[in-house]
Protein backbone atom coordinates (compact mmCIF):
# COMPACT_ATOMS: atom_id res chain seq x y z
CA UNK A 1 0.00 0.00 0.00
CA UNK A 2 1.62 3.40 -0.64
CA UNK A 3 1.40 5.96 1.24
CA UNK A 4 -1.81 8.36 -0.74
CA UNK A 5 -3.45 5.12 -0.02
CA UNK A 6 -4.27 5.42 3.70
CA UNK A 7 -8.16 6.03 4.21
CA UNK A 8 -9.83 9.60 5.34
CA UNK A 9 -13.04 9.22 7.32
CA UNK A 10 -16.24 11.14 7.48
CA UNK A 11 -17.99 11.95 10.52
CA UNK A 12 -21.35 11.49 9.86
CA UNK A 13 -23.52 12.20 12.49
CA UNK A 14 -22.88 13.25 17.09
CA UNK A 15 -19.25 14.87 15.82
CA UNK A 16 -18.28 17.02 19.15
CA UNK A 17 -19.25 13.73 21.12
CA UNK A 18 -15.82 12.77 20.97
CA UNK A 19 -15.06 15.96 23.29
CA UNK A 20 -15.51 15.31 27.02
CA UNK A 21 -16.56 18.79 27.82
CA UNK A 22 -19.73 17.34 24.98
CA UNK A 23 -19.92 13.54 26.48
CA UNK A 24 -19.57 14.25 30.10
CA UNK A 25 -22.94 16.45 30.02
CA UNK A 26 -24.83 13.97 27.75
CA UNK A 27 -23.44 11.03 26.44
CA UNK A 28 -23.72 9.56 22.83
CA UNK A 29 -21.92 8.31 19.79
CA UNK A 30 -19.97 9.78 17.11
CA UNK A 31 -20.91 7.32 13.23
CA UNK A 32 -17.68 7.42 11.38
CA UNK A 33 -16.96 5.77 7.87
CA UNK A 34 -13.81 4.76 6.53
CA UNK A 35 -13.37 6.18 2.53
CA UNK A 36 -10.94 5.21 0.16
CA UNK A 37 -8.72 8.05 -1.18
CA UNK A 38 -10.08 8.43 -4.70
CA UNK A 39 -9.76 12.18 -3.79
CA UNK A 40 -6.63 13.89 -2.73
CA UNK A 41 -9.29 15.79 -0.38
CA UNK A 42 -8.21 19.20 0.63
CA UNK A 43 -6.03 19.92 4.23
CA UNK A 44 -7.87 21.87 6.74
CA UNK A 45 -11.39 20.08 5.79
CA UNK A 46 -12.73 18.14 8.06
CA UNK A 47 -11.30 14.93 6.46
CA UNK A 48 -9.43 14.36 8.99
CA UNK A 49 -6.18 14.85 6.87
CA UNK A 50 -3.77 15.76 10.24
CA UNK A 51 -4.05 12.45 11.35
CA UNK A 52 -4.00 10.64 7.98
CA UNK A 53 -0.45 12.14 8.42
CA UNK A 54 -0.08 10.89 11.82
CA UNK A 55 -0.72 7.76 10.33
CA UNK A 56 1.59 8.13 7.19
CA UNK A 57 4.62 9.22 9.99
CA UNK A 58 3.73 6.22 11.85
CA UNK A 59 3.66 3.26 10.01
CA UNK A 60 4.88 4.66 6.44
CA UNK A 61 3.67 1.75 3.87
CA UNK A 62 0.64 0.29 5.04
CA UNK A 63 -1.70 -0.21 8.19
CA UNK A 64 -0.42 -2.88 10.34
CA UNK A 65 -2.03 -5.76 10.65
CA UNK A 66 -3.71 -6.89 14.44
CA UNK A 67 -6.15 -5.73 16.46
CA UNK A 68 -7.53 -2.15 14.51
CA UNK A 69 -8.81 -0.66 17.49
CA UNK A 70 -5.27 -1.04 19.46
CA UNK A 71 -3.87 0.26 16.41
CA UNK A 72 -6.19 3.63 16.23
CA UNK A 73 -5.13 3.93 19.96
CA UNK A 74 -1.56 3.99 19.63
CA UNK A 75 -2.48 6.27 16.50
CA UNK A 76 -4.63 8.74 18.99
CA UNK A 77 -1.58 8.68 21.68
CA UNK A 78 1.28 9.32 19.04
CA UNK A 79 -0.96 11.95 16.89
CA UNK A 80 -1.68 13.76 21.15
CA UNK A 81 1.11 13.32 23.11
CA UNK A 82 1.41 14.44 26.61
CA UNK A 83 1.50 18.40 26.89
CA UNK A 84 -1.02 18.41 23.87
CA UNK A 85 -3.22 21.55 23.87
CA UNK A 86 -6.10 20.52 21.68
CA UNK A 87 -6.70 17.01 22.28
CA UNK A 88 -7.89 16.07 18.44
CA UNK A 89 -10.57 13.75 19.02
CA UNK A 90 -10.56 10.18 19.05
CA UNK A 91 -13.33 9.38 16.17
CA UNK A 92 -10.36 10.52 13.57
CA UNK A 93 -7.75 7.79 14.36
CA UNK A 94 -10.94 5.38 15.08
CA UNK A 95 -12.16 6.73 11.47
CA UNK A 96 -9.23 6.22 9.12
CA UNK A 97 -8.79 2.59 11.22
CA UNK A 98 -11.65 0.91 11.31
CA UNK A 99 -13.06 -0.22 8.02
CA UNK A 100 -16.36 0.45 7.14
CA UNK A 101 -18.91 2.20 9.32
CA UNK A 102 -18.23 2.75 13.74
CA UNK A 103 -20.89 3.89 16.49
CA UNK A 104 -18.09 5.39 18.64
CA UNK A 105 -19.73 5.49 22.08
CA UNK A 106 -18.30 8.39 24.59
CA UNK A 107 -19.59 8.99 27.69
CA UNK A 108 -17.16 11.60 29.03
CA UNK A 109 -13.48 10.37 28.41
CA UNK A 110 -11.36 11.09 25.38
CA UNK A 111 -11.55 6.95 24.06
CA UNK A 112 -15.37 5.28 23.13
CA UNK A 113 -16.40 3.26 26.03
CA UNK A 114 -17.73 0.85 23.61
CA UNK A 115 -17.67 0.50 19.92
CA UNK A 116 -20.41 -0.76 17.79
CA UNK A 117 -19.64 -1.70 13.73
CA UNK A 118 -21.49 -2.27 10.69
CA UNK A 119 -19.22 -4.46 7.80
CA UNK A 120 -22.01 -5.40 5.70
CA UNK A 121 -21.62 -4.43 1.83
CA UNK A 122 -24.96 -4.26 1.06
CA UNK A 123 -25.71 -1.52 3.58
CA UNK A 124 -22.19 0.18 2.85
CA UNK A 125 -22.92 0.07 -0.67
CA UNK A 126 -26.37 1.82 -0.26
CA UNK A 127 -24.96 4.40 1.84
CA UNK A 128 -22.16 5.17 -0.48
CA UNK A 129 -24.97 5.97 -3.29
CA UNK A 130 -26.70 8.52 -1.16
CA UNK A 131 -24.39 10.66 -0.04
CA UNK A 132 -22.61 13.30 -2.19
CA UNK A 133 -20.10 15.66 -1.20
CA UNK A 134 -19.85 19.40 -2.59
CA UNK A 135 -16.56 20.89 -2.15
CA UNK A 136 -16.11 24.32 -0.23
CA UNK A 137 -12.41 25.82 0.56
CA UNK A 138 -10.07 25.11 3.40
CA UNK A 139 -10.50 26.58 6.82
CA UNK A 140 -8.89 29.61 7.48
CA UNK A 141 -5.75 29.48 9.50
CA UNK A 142 -6.95 32.12 12.03
CA UNK A 143 -10.25 29.67 12.20
CA UNK A 144 -11.17 29.54 15.88
CA UNK A 145 -14.41 26.87 16.50
CA UNK A 146 -13.71 27.35 20.07
CA UNK A 147 -14.14 30.66 20.49
CA UNK A 148 -17.81 31.41 20.83
CA UNK A 149 -19.82 27.72 22.25
CA UNK A 150 -23.00 27.21 23.72
CA UNK A 151 -22.41 23.66 25.02
CA UNK A 152 -24.84 22.49 27.55
CA UNK A 153 -26.87 19.85 28.85
CA UNK A 154 -29.70 20.30 26.83
CA UNK A 155 -27.54 20.44 23.10
CA UNK A 156 -25.49 17.70 23.81
CA UNK A 157 -28.76 15.42 24.52
CA UNK A 158 -30.18 16.97 21.37
CA UNK A 159 -26.95 15.97 19.43
CA UNK A 160 -26.79 12.38 20.88
CA UNK A 161 -29.96 11.67 19.92
CA UNK A 162 -29.74 12.87 16.19
CA UNK A 163 -26.79 10.13 16.12
CA UNK A 164 -28.75 7.88 17.37
CA UNK A 165 -31.55 8.35 14.82
CA UNK A 166 -29.17 8.40 12.31
CA UNK A 167 -27.77 4.82 13.30
CA UNK A 168 -31.10 3.40 13.26
CA UNK A 169 -31.61 4.72 9.73
CA UNK A 170 -28.67 3.44 8.45
CA UNK A 171 -29.58 -0.22 9.58
CA UNK A 172 -33.14 0.24 8.91
CA UNK A 173 -31.70 1.89 5.22
CA UNK A 174 -34.28 4.49 5.42
CA UNK A 175 -33.24 7.24 3.18
CA UNK A 176 -35.71 9.87 4.26
CA UNK A 177 -34.82 9.44 8.25
CA UNK A 178 -31.31 9.21 7.64
CA UNK A 179 -31.12 12.46 6.24
CA UNK A 180 -33.58 14.00 8.88
CA UNK A 181 -31.13 12.79 11.35
CA UNK A 182 -27.88 13.87 9.86
CA UNK A 183 -29.52 17.43 9.48
CA UNK A 184 -30.57 17.57 13.10
CA UNK A 185 -27.40 16.47 14.17
CA UNK A 186 -25.74 19.01 11.86
CA UNK A 187 -28.13 21.74 13.41
CA UNK A 188 -27.49 20.69 16.95
CA UNK A 189 -23.81 21.30 15.72
CA UNK A 190 -23.96 24.86 15.12
CA UNK A 191 -26.32 25.65 17.70
CA UNK A 192 -23.26 24.52 20.15
CA UNK A 193 -20.45 25.65 17.67
CA UNK A 194 -21.56 28.75 16.09
CA UNK A 195 -18.67 29.21 14.42
CA UNK A 196 -18.87 26.26 12.07
CA UNK A 197 -20.77 27.99 9.47
CA UNK A 198 -20.55 31.21 8.23
CA UNK A 199 -22.49 33.19 5.63
CA UNK A 200 -21.18 32.42 2.31
CA UNK A 201 -21.79 28.66 4.08
CA UNK A 202 -24.95 28.89 4.15
CA UNK A 203 -25.26 30.75 0.74
CA UNK A 204 -24.08 27.71 -0.68
CA UNK A 205 -26.02 25.40 1.72
CA UNK A 206 -29.11 27.00 0.33
CA UNK A 207 -28.32 26.41 -3.29
CA UNK A 208 -28.42 23.08 -2.98
CA UNK A 209 -31.49 22.38 0.22
CA UNK A 210 -34.12 21.85 -2.45
CA UNK A 211 -32.22 18.88 -3.61
CA UNK A 212 -31.25 17.41 -0.50
CA UNK A 213 -32.75 14.70 2.49
CA UNK A 214 -30.18 16.12 4.75
CA UNK A 215 -26.82 17.84 5.13
CA UNK A 216 -23.88 18.69 7.30
CA UNK A 217 -20.19 20.00 7.12
CA UNK A 218 -17.58 17.92 7.10
CA UNK A 219 -15.25 17.72 10.30
CA UNK A 220 -15.44 20.61 12.29
CA UNK A 221 -16.70 23.11 9.66
CA UNK A 222 -15.24 26.46 8.56
CA UNK A 223 -14.64 25.30 4.83
CA UNK A 224 -14.16 21.72 4.28
CA UNK A 225 -16.99 19.77 2.10
CA UNK A 226 -20.89 20.05 2.37
CA UNK A 227 -22.24 16.49 2.64
CA UNK A 228 -25.51 16.12 1.46
CA UNK A 229 -27.97 12.54 1.76
CA UNK A 230 -29.61 12.80 -1.48
CA UNK A 231 -31.23 10.07 -3.71
CA UNK A 232 -30.32 11.84 -6.74
CA UNK A 233 -27.34 13.07 -7.78
CA UNK A 234 -26.19 16.36 -6.71
CA UNK A 235 -24.89 19.22 -9.14
CA UNK A 236 -20.59 19.59 -8.62
CA UNK A 237 -21.05 16.93 -6.00
CA UNK A 238 -18.10 14.15 -5.92
CA UNK A 239 -18.96 10.31 -4.27
CA UNK A 240 -17.26 8.36 -2.17
CA UNK A 241 -16.06 4.59 -1.37
CA UNK A 242 -15.99 3.71 1.75
CA UNK A 243 -13.51 1.09 2.95
CA UNK A 244 -14.44 -2.49 3.70
CA UNK A 245 -13.92 -4.95 5.93
CA UNK A 246 -10.10 -6.51 4.62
Amino acid sequence: MKNAEFPYRIDLAGGWLDQPNVSSLYPGAVLTISIEPDYDFNDRSGMSTSSRKKAIELWQIDIPTGDKEKLAKTLFCFENPPGTKYVSGSQDSLGIVLPGLNKLYYDGDFWPSRIEKVLDDEILLWLEKHLWLVPLYPRHHDYDVLSNTNITLENAKRLSNAAENAWESLKEKDIKKLGEAIRESFEAQIVMYPHMVSNDILEVLNKYKSSALGWKLSGAGGGGYLIFVSETPIENAIQIRIRKAE
